[in-house]
């Protein structure tokens, strides 16, 4: 925003442009009109105290201007010191957050891995275990498949052992009965 003075002024750059004409056979010379150029002036004039008092008055207000914008510095300076402790102070409870989740984190793998070695080691035992009991049983059934085979086997071997004698004593016996078949003992039969 321009000061009235500097309007003055631009008004009358713009009178000398744009409403004077130059003296006949110059070029640097021109015709004005004296009552508006003195009517700029004059308001030239009485402006230009009221600016200088307004000037001297910011210059002399100065240092009040200062000391005002260096407490609302300070000002913010403090506040933002009072936030940058806060978020300090809320980003080392979030550090102790996630350190805790962390450990929380952690304690539950260890106990959840903990879990599965117990359930692990319960499986491989019960496994034995059943392991152990089908062997028991397999032992027993082949206990008694072995008894039976050797108790049948001994009375089996007693009974071929009577049959090669029955059979011994038959073939003995049908030996002694051979007799040499003379041809004309028995007659064949003709009837062919």
């Amino acid at each position: 925003m321009s000061s009235r003075i500097e309007q003055i002024i631009e008004e009358i750059e713009e009178y000398i442009d744009r409403d004077c004409k130059f003296q006949p056979l110059s070029t640097t010379k021109i015709i004005v009109n004296k009552e508006h150029l003195d009517e700029l002036l004059r308001e030239l004039r009485m402006k230009t105290p009221d600016e200088i008092k307004r000037y001297q008055k910011i210059i002399a207000n100065r240092d009040a201007i200062l000391a005002d914008a260096q407490a609302k510095a300070d000002a913010l300076y403090e506040e933002a010191q009072v936030q940058t402790s806060e978020l300090v102070s809320e980003h080392e409870i979030m550090q102790q957050a996630y350190a805790q989740a962390n450990e929380i984190v952690t304690q539950a793998t260890a106990q959840a891995q903990e879990i599965l070695d117990h359930a692990t080691q319960d499986a491989n035992t019960i496994r034995i275990g059943a392991m152990q009991y089908a062997d028991d049983l397999l032992a027993n059934a082949e206990g008694i498949i072995g008894h039976t085979l050797d108790s049948y086997a001994t009375k089996y071997e007693g009974l071929i052992s009577s049959l090669q004698e029955c059979y011994e004593m038959v073939h003995a016996n049908r030996a002694e009965l051979q007799v040499p078949v003379e041809e004309d003992q028995y007659p064949q039969n003709n009837a062919e």
